[in-house]
């Protein structure tokens, strides 16, 4: 028998629907044990330690690594190692989320007596009710009966989706209820591109940028544009506050006599600027509309330049 390209479409199609019906009907079941999860994941002093066997540890490694990401710690305990000396990996204050399908795997005995001799707490996700695991479980979530997306109904997909799905809602609401910021998230993910995504303006800042008053003679604002290198100079007045910019475009314009005028008289007014908790792309993005290679920063109320960033200085981390 052979298949067409539609043939395989249309599995395709089937697959993902059927996932998604899984996971509406999910969000629809979903109750109190699971504000009851999050209360005794929150209630944690140590570590959440999350683990399962097959397919479920698979998920079980990625929820840890999810909560590990968002101000959550953890990491994943495989239950046929932990049979072998890992157990020494889950300490009283810990708190267990355990993931099996059918609640009854084998390989988490030792797991789950090892928490019942410590008096560590656990919740343990299934599709069984009345399972060892549920039974065992602190905090019971039960997953929906609902099929798998192949038509033999053997192959963990719907389940482990919803399971997968389950863990980040758990991940989310542990992070929402902490105030879990962006900046909390970048500390976790300084490299690649979700790190540079999530730089500030003052990482990347130049700290004493190029200044001067308003009346300074242009041969002297010269030797200052040349000493810092980034070919402009912020122009201040007598209170210190940024009043405009010198740029190599405000030099042509006024090239015939250049030296005779003061610094007041060349430059810009109102300059273009960023403030230090703009986020890098920000800077970036104004760089390139303004076709600019530098941007004068300012702290919140834009009225002293504390700093200056330059476009390749976005580009060196990666920003884009």
């Amino acid at each position: 028998m052979t298949s067409s390209s539609t043939d395989f479409l249309a599995t395709g199609r089937r697959v993902i629907r059927r996932e998604a019906g899984a996971l509406a009907t999910l969000a629809e079941v979903l109750g109190d044990s699971f504000g009851a999860a999050v209360g005794l994941l929150m209630a944690a002093k140590g570590r959440v330690i999350v683990s399962g066997m097959g397919k479920s540890g698979h998920i079980a490694r990625k929820i840890a690594a999810t909560f590990a990401s968002t101000g959550t710690p953890a990491h994943f305990v495989h239950p046929a190692e932990a049979s072998h000396g890992d157990l020494g990996m889950v300490a009283e204050g810990d708190v267990l989320i355990v993931l099996s399908n059918s609640g009854e795997t084998p390989e988490l005995a030792d797991l789950l007596a090892h928490a019942k001799r410590f008096g560590i707490p656990m919740v343990g996700v299934s599709c069984r009710e009345g399972s060892t695991l549920m039974r065992q479980a602190d905090v019971g979530i039960l997953l929906p009966e609902v099929p798998e997306a192949c038509e033999t109904g053997i192959v963990p997909t719907t389940s482990t989706t919803m399971t997968l799905a389950l863990g980040d809602a758990l991940a989310i609401a542990l992070m929402e209820h902490r105030a879990f910021t962006p900046d909390h998230f970048r500390m976790f993910h300084p490299g690649g591109k979700l790190g540079a995504r999530l730089l500030r303006v003052r990482d990347l800042m130049h700290d004493e940028p190029p200044l001067v008053a308003e009346d300074t003679p242009m041969g002297e604002a010269l030797v200052e544009i040349s000493r810092k290198g980034f070919g402009v100079v912020g122009v201040t007045d007598a209170d210190g506050a940024l009043v405009g910019i010198i740029t190599d475009g405000d030099l042509r314009r006024h090239l015939d006599g250049l030296m005779s005028h003061t610094a007041g008289e060349v430059m810009t007014r109102n300059p273009r600027t960023i403030v230090t908790e703009a986020l890098a792309g920000e800077a970036l993005a104004l760089m390139n509309d303004r076709k600019i290679t530098c941007l004068l920063v300012t702290a919140e109320d834009r009225s002293r330049a504390i700093g200056i960033v330059h476009v390749h200085d976005c580009l060196r981390a990666g920003v884009a």
